[in-house]
């Protein structure tokens, strides 16, 4: 036993060779330990059956959404026409909203939304109800995703908002939940099965409410004759908007055009091209009025040069320029510009209007750094 000395201080017998600082764990009764029941160990599958095993119960979850999908098509109806109406006359932001995994399929239905013309933002029901909700207004309209229609958070933020005035749309695979009954409209996913072993996960549910989401958007930019410049707009960046680019927004213009007449010797053309901004790899030969004749390349000039033949280089350009050049127009894509050098193996395009004048030249390095 511990003795407690005159100081007050309790001192434990330290056996001789023990740390004074170990000796009182060493006097701490032992834990109890209780022994663990051996683990079964599982039998080694055989690889093949394995792979077979894990192919089917993927195939059957793609199955169920698939089957999810087909049957979501036989539950559009007029309250799908009425979704469409609200948000192309809604004058604020759709604001779409969800709790879990509802709420980030709504994360995607609202980026969706934002970059095909319908402004949006998604917004979370529990942070909503802390403050949040102050950035719903009363010209906006709210889509509200919950397959129950039970959650409380999102029937307490519709809630809220139909009392400022604020409309919403309700997106549940329960029409007579607690959401869908405060809701202007409710899109309907029906009873859905979800693909999950155990019934429980959000899976097919989800996979129906992103399609639908989808739907909605998609017919609404039909609606408001949304093109692919207006895509374009918002997609200025990623493959997206290479794709979308327009060559007279990646032409050379202005004082990046070498526009030489044809009388001009090639020595000089070759001054000309050198001191231009960008260095570009060809001069673009008018005539008198303006409109191309033609193009004199660094390919051109590799050719006299190659043959030795240096006295040519007081020639007129005119001489020795490629006629007849393949153009583009400035509305062209630039994938369109891409494909033209591609398939004719050359560097360069000059860029023209309706008048065959000149307004513009593409050089394939241009279109490299942007990337195919």
């Amino acid at each position: 036993m511990a003795a407690r000395g005159g100081g007050g201080r309790v001192s434990y017998p330290c056996p001789e060779g023990t740390s004074r600082v170990l000796a009182p764990f060493l006097a701490l009764p032992p834990f109890p330990c209780t022994a663990r029941p051996a683990q079964t160990l599982r039998p080694v599958d055989d690889p093949k059956n394995k792979l077979a095993e894990r192919l089917a119960q993927a195939a059957e979850v793609v199955r169920i959404e698939a089957e999810t999908l087909l049957r979501l098509a036989e539950h559009l109806d007029e309250s799908f026409s009425q979704a469409v109406d609200m948000v192309l006359a809604c004058t604020g932001q759709v604001v779409v909203t969800g709790m879990g995994k509802a709420g980030l399929v709504g994360q995607k239905i609202s980026a969706t939304l934002a970059s095909t013309g319908t402004p949006s933002f998604s917004l979370h029901p529990a942070e909503a109800l802390h403050g949040d909700l102050g950035r719903v207004r009363e010209q906006d309209l709210i889509l509200a995703l919950s397959n129950s229609g039970e959650t409380p958070e999102l029937s307490a933020l519709v809630s809220a908002a139909t009392r400022h005035g604020t409309q919403s749309i309700a997106m549940t695979g329960q029409v007579d939940s607690s959401l869908g009954r405060q809701a202007a409209v409710v899109l309907s996913i029906g009873r859905v099965e979800e693909a999950c072993p155990l019934k429980l996960a959000p899976t097919a549910s989800t996979s129906a409410m992103l399609a639908l989401g989808d739907a909605l958007a998609m017919v609404v930019l039909s609606e408001r004759g949304f093109e692919r410049e207006d895509f374009a707009r918002f997609h200025p960046a990623g493959s997206l908007g290479r794709q979308l680019l327009t060559v007279g927004e990646v032409m050379r213009k202005g004082a990046e055009l070498p526009l030489v007449v044809g009388s001009r010797t090639v020595a000089e053309v070759l001054i000309q091209t050198s001191k231009t901004p960008g260095k570009p790899g060809a001069a673009l030969v008018v005539d008198g009025a303006g409109c191309l004749e033609g193009i004199f390349t660094d390919g051109d000039l590799r050719r006299l040069l190659e043959g030795g033949q240096f006295d040519r280089l007081q020639d007129a350009v005119a001489d020795h320029m490629g006629r007849d050049p393949k153009t583009l127009n400035p509305d062209q894509l630039v994938e369109e510009a891409h494909r033209l050098l591609r398939e004719n193996r050359i560097d360069q395009a000059p860029v023209v209007d309706e008048n065959r004048i000149p307004v513009g030249i593409v050089d394939v390095q241009d279109l490299l750094e942007l990337g195919e």
